[in-house]
């Protein structure tokens, strides 16, 4: 043995006589009771300064896990270990907390050896590959030996707990602590995740906050069992050093916003939200302090630990306070916060060697948090639940409110239906009856004409406006009629070869000559069809030509393919444009700024009217070089059958009519009294309301009644019911009655064929269609009298 090692092994031992060897295997008392320790103000002394120093003031031990506090000192301890026996033991010293800077052990036998561990060293440079801070002991036969232990720390906590294990005892001490650690961690990593996913689904802070504090909080006790050490900082270094503060703090934070926002404190205790605010601040600036120098690190522990017990206090008096308002208060959360108090406080009392150290003593602040999140996630499954109960009663308030809305809603498209056909039907009534007066100029029905193709294109716009409602509702459906479709399609084409003339276009129509006369469907829609496509066509043309052709094909099971091809020159669509060409009101996505007018619905309902009838609509088109649009719809021909057509000049009515018009704006009126003055056999009477018919079917027969719906102090609606009430007698009951109205919604329709209506027609008239109507209701009138 070299000489200066000798003097220090016999100084060793002289300066520790005054303490007897511990003996593993004969102990009379604790560990810790044979052990001092020494507060060292210059950190740079070795172990032969430790010995010779003769002013060095060791002091006993006053638990298993004595608490130095708070410290950036430099401390030794130091003790001796006996073998009595005659073979050599080896045994596991646990010391320290895995989080200390510097811990070096020094047994002095013959020599000098020394082991060396805490978290400011490679992990692979450690005595043990332990995230613990272990040591091997081997004790020789019959011997004793001196052991120093020099602590550091940059202002962390220092504790001396002094744990001896044989082989087997540390084995079986390790795998308890793992079982615990994993159901431990496993419990955090679980709750944290699920939170992120609710939060994911349900965006509410409150599932934020909690999930981040749960991993926060697991970050922060891998920090202190040396986990993060061990795993993702094994090189040591900056952060390593700085890990515990950082998820410290973290947690901290993320543990007072969830409260924040699981208490609703800015609404329940509005005044306490500054307290908060402040804590924050405070946390904030202990964050800051981490990273400026050592000495402010070393504030910055302390203050974190007062820190963290004040937001302990701010949130019991938060609950206090809400309890004390009488608010709900979830008694889960209560219980969660109580253990995580219990588990803090028997962590500190512990530390301070008020409590006794042992497994669950040293795991209390593990043993605290586990129970705290098990009763906050069941306060948080209760939150989610009451949660989705909110969202269940805002659900069935949105829906309440969404059918008050639409019902709103059905109400204003009948009324605006109303106000906008009324006038529609003066301009259109007056026209047709000017139309058919033989006794005007060529001019005058030029001029004539223009009003009526202006008409048909306002009502046209009013029509798709309504058709978007009935859309929506997925209440649009298509009326089974006889028509001819040569007829109207002439006459729609003719409309709008009038606007292509007037803008310089060319324009060209060509319908195939085999066109079957007589087809069963929707005349309106399919002309409205046609009326949106070519009114695009024009519209979106600024020069060149305008092709209108149509091609009739003969199908099975008698039905006839009719094939619409409307071509145009104008401006066209790019590729981007082709995409939302059907969408509702996709003209007004684009950068026309009203050039080319229209409200942008024609060819969205184009398309539903389309799939309607069973049929397909196709769309070609080039930026700059024109559009082609391609229809088919098929239609079932109607074959030997006496129905007169309601388009043109009809057949007159054979028998007398007297007919009650219940109408009460003068324009319409008017135009009934001229539509009806041109039929034969027909004489008729005209009242402002359903009042009035009443005493007016009181007073004479009539043999049909036109009644409009929407009238002032008795409408239309009121009076049916009174007449197939029976109060006006079994005749009078039974009279015809068709409903005249400017409400074209789907809904008035079935209601007046609901109150016992015979029939029912929109405004503006058409005289054919009104002749065909009152002819067809005539014809049922006829043959109930001949039953009779």
């Amino acid at each position: 043995m070299k000489p200066f090692l000798l003097i220090t092994y016999i100084l060793a031992l002289f300066s520790y006589a005054q303490k007897p060897a511990f003996d593993p295997e004969n102990p009379s008392r604790k560990f810790f009771e044979y052990a001092e320790y020494a507060l060292i103000d210059n950190k740079d002394f070795s172990l032969e300064d430790i010995i010779k120093a003769e002013n060095i003031d060791f002091k006993d031990l006053n638990s298993e896990n004595h608490d130095l506090g708070f410290t950036s000192d430099s401390y030794w301890l130091r003790f001796k270990l006996k073998n009595s026996s005659d073979t050599p033991k080896t045994y596991y010293l646990s010391t320290a907390r895995p989080i200390t800077d510097v811990v070096n052990l020094y047994s002095i036998a013959n020599g000098i050896k020394i082991q060396r561990s805490g978290d400011q060293i490679p992990f692979d440079e450690r005595a043990v590959d332990h995230r613990q801070t272990v040591f091997i002991i081997e004790l020789e036969p019959n011997s004793t030996t001196q052991f120093y232990i020099e602590l550091k720390s940059d202002g962390e906590t220092i504790n001396l707990p002094l744990n001896l294990y044989s082989q087997s005892e540390f084995i079986l001490s390790n795998y308890k602590q793992q079982l615990f650690l994993g159901l431990f961690y496993g419990v955090l990593l679980l709750a944290g995740l699920i939170y992120l996913f609710f939060y994911k689904s349900l965006k509410n802070k409150a599932f934020l906050y909690y999930g981040l504090y749960v991993f926060s909080i697991a970050l922060m006790q891998a920090a202190l069992d040396g986990f993060v050490y061990q795993y993702i900082f094994p090189n040591a270094g900056y952060i390593n050093s700085r890990m515990v503060l950082i998820s410290a703090l973290f947690s901290n934070f993320f543990l007072l916003k969830y409260c924040e926002y699981f208490l609703n404190i800015e609404t329940h205790l509005p005044k306490l939200k500054k307290v908060y605010k402040g804590i924050y601040t405070v946390l904030f600036v202990v964050f800051a302090m981490i990273f400026i120098n050592k000495q402010t690190l070393e504030l910055a522990y302390p203050i974190s630990n007062l820190n963290g017990l004040l937001s302990l206090v701010l949130i019991l008096a938060s609950m206090f306070a809400i309890r004390f308002k009488k608010i709900p208060l979830d008694p889960y959360f209560s219980i969660g916060i109580f253990f995580l108090v219990i588990g803090l406080l028997g962590f500190v009392m512990n530390n301070l060697g008020m409590l006794s150290t042992n497994f669950y003593t040293l795991n209390s602040s593990k043993f605290g948090t586990g129970f705290e999140v098990i009763f906050l996630s069941l306060s948080m499954t209760n939150f989610l639940r009451k949660l989705r109960e909110q969202k269940e009663k805002s659900q069935e308030l949105a829906l309440k409110k969404s059918e008050e809305i639409s019902e709103l809603k059905t109400y204003f498209m009948s009324n605006i239906s109303h106000e906008l056909r009324t006038p529609i039907n003066a301009i259109m009534g007056i026209v047709e009856t000017e139309l058919a007066n033989n006794s005007n100029s060529k001019e005058d029905r030029k001029k004539y004409q223009v009003v009526r193709n202006a008409s048909i294109s306002l009502l046209s716009n009013v029509n798709d406006i309504l058709d978007f409602e009935k859309m929506e509702k997925k209440e649009l459906v298509l009326k089974e009629e006889v028509f001819n479709p040569s007829l109207l399609l002439n006459q729609i084409s003719e409309n709008w070869k009038a606007e292509a003339l007037k803008k310089g276009l060319s324009y060209r129509f060509e319908m195939d000559s085999e066109i079957t006369t007589k087809v069963e469907g929707d005349a309106d829609r399919l002309l409205q069809i046609i009326n949106n496509v070519l009114s695009n066509a024009i519209k979106f043309t600024n020069s060149g030509t305008v092709v209108f052709k149509l091609k009739c094909v003969t199908q099975p099971n008698n039905f006839s393919k009719f094939i619409f091809q409307i071509s145009d020159t104008g401006i066209g669509m790019d590729k981007e444009s082709m995409a939302t060409v059907f969408d509702s009101f996709n003209q007004m996505r684009k950068n026309h700024k009203r050039q080319f007018g229209g409200i942008g619905l024609g060819l969205n309902i184009a398309k539903h009217l389309v799939g309607l009838f069973k049929g397909s609509i196709e769309i070609q088109s080039e930026l700059n070089r024109g559009t082609e649009v391609f229809i088919e719809i098929p239609l079932k021909n109607v074959v030997d059958k006496s129905v007169e057509i309601p388009v043109g000049k009809n057949k007159e009515l054979q028998n007398p009519m007297h007919i009650l018009v219940v109408e009460d704006n003068k324009l319409n009126q008017m135009v009934m009294r001229k539509l009806l003055s041109s039929f034969d056999n027909v004489t008729f009477s005209v009242v402002d309301n359903g009042k009035e018919a009443i005493e007016a079917l009181k007073q004479e027969v009539y043999d049909l009644v036109l009644m409009d719906l929407q009238m002032p102090e008795m409408d239309g609606y009121e009076a049916t019911e009174l007449i197939r009430g029976g109060e006006l007698g079994n005749v009078t009951g039974n009279i015809p009655i068709i409903a005249v109205t400017a409400d074209a919604m789907q809904e008035t329709r079935q209601r007046v064929l609901d109150l016992g209506m015979n029939d029912y027609m929109t405004k503006p008239v058409k005289r054919g269609l009104l002749l065909q109507k009152i002819k067809n209701c005539s014809e049922e009138s006829n043959k109930l009298n001949i039953v009779a």
